[in-house]
């Protein structure tokens, strides 16, 4: 490939869960994963929470390699709301995923008889196949959690006997998991019962759970011991020094020159607010944009309105048109607190409210309206009582649309 042809070729890859071409400010918590790989016994698990763009899904695909190369088996996938649907949803699920690696374990003619299995002949060797699994699973009397607890125990002795260290679960979006207490039905809590019990066993599973910072109130409410066995990792924004490595290596990697000048790294890093999504998105088009004018003004500024204009179309919209107009009011109240970007409280919306507004909210009205919005996915409330935005930058998004109204 030529100069050219590399200059064309841009290396920003916005999307969701796209691997960027550099993983830049996350090794803090690569070194967490390797220091929860060496545990002994399993007694921490992991949370990878954050806000939607924060590069969630990207890391937990970094984190998958590195379990690898220490020998360590991996399986999971995205948690949809189906798999939450019942405890036998979950079984199916963890059965399904499970047995992508274990069909390679072949199981000894005593084995298929402990498990009640028999086959259609003993010349053929019959394996942890998904087939032998859910057969397992059905054939164990008691609870679901019983079931899954028997079947994932036998899958442990042949990993022992493979001289495998561990399995790492991984699940992406498992802020979709709930209970289901009116309709009997309890797939969250069957989760953190069998690890946790396998756990105490001396199994080495490990479970990783990604999801929105709704994610582990739910934990902690469907089993409190939640809070002691998983370690919580909060991935925010990325610092400046980290904004610029994430501008600047893809382009050392992939371009034979570098196209933003230094001016246009500060604009994008203080564009994008060091949000992985929104520094992959803008230096896309930044760079499209930019080696369009090479020849004729090579120092061309970055049409940053333009830009945001495209973000607002192609990330926020959707998500503002969710709304009411009565909620936009709210979030509109919101957005004009100083602490929009941080933590709020019920009472200083209804405070701000009083400033601004001919109709003010009540504090019931705000709760009211709050719950609605979380369920949206516009807002979430963490453990200290307090709100914030679920979505990067969604109060300067807000503060564009009113003033563009004005």
């Amino acid at each position: 490939m030529n100069a050219a042809q590399h200059l064309f070729r841009n290396p920003f890859r916005p999307g969701a869960g796209h691997m960027p071409p550099f993983l830049a400010g996350r090794n803090p918590e690569i070194l967490e994963f390797r220091r929860l790989l060496g545990q002994e016994t399993v007694l921490e698990n992991m949370v990878l929470t954050g806000l939607r763009g924060v590069g969630k899904t990207v890391l937990l695909e970094t984190l998958k390699p590195i379990a690898l190369d220490s020998k360590w088996l991996w399986v999971g996938t995205d948690l949809s709301e189906t798999t939450s649907i019942s405890e036998k949803n979950l079984a199916t699920r963890l059965l399904t995923d499970l047995s992508v690696v274990t069909s390679s374990f072949v199981v000894s003619k005593t084995d298929r008889r402990e498990i009640g299995f028999k086959g259609e002949s003993t010349e053929i060797p019959q394996t942890l196949n998904f087939h032998m699994l859910t057969h397992l699973y059905d054939q164990t009397p008691g609870l679901a959690v019983d079931k899954l607890k028997r079947v994932l125990e036998l899958v442990w002795q042949y990993l022992r006997q493979a001289k495998r260290p561990g399995l790492v679960f991984a699940y992406d979006e498992a802020q979709n998991l709930s209970d289901h207490s009116a309709k009997d039905q309890y797939p969250l809590s069957l989760l953190l019962d069998v690890f946790q019990s396998l756990q105490r066993k001396d199994v080495k599973f490990l479970l990783i759970l990604t999801g929105l910072p709704t994610l582990f109130p739910k934990l902690v409410d469907a089993r409190t011991f939640s809070e002691r066995m998983f370690r919580i990792v909060f991935l925010d924004r990325l610092d400046s020094s980290s904004s610029r490595e994430a501008i600047l290596k893809p382009m050392e990697l992939s371009a034979p020159k570098r196209i933003f000048t230094k001016a246009t790294v500060d604009t994008l890093v203080r564009s994008s607010g060091g949000y992985p999504y929104f520094i992959q998105f803008m230096c896309r088009e930044a760079y499209d944009a930019l080696i369009q004018k090479v020849g004729a003004a090579r120092q061309s500024v970055i049409p940053v309105r333009e830009i945001v204009r495209k973000l607002d179309t192609d990330f926020f919209a959707g998500r503002w048109a969710r709304a009411t107009d009565r909620q936009r009011e709210l979030l509109s109240v919101v957005a004009r607190l100083e602490n929009s970007d941080a933590e709020f409280t019920v009472q200083e919306v209804v405070e701000k409210s009083k400033e601004i507004l001919e109709k003010p909210f009540s504090s019931s009205h705000v709760n009211q309206m709050f719950v609605t919005l979380a369920e949206a996915g516009l807002i979430y409330k963490n453990r200290r009582g307090k709100y914030a935005f679920a979505v990067p930058l969604l109060n300067e998004f807000i503060l564009r649309q009113l003033k563009q109204d004005e």
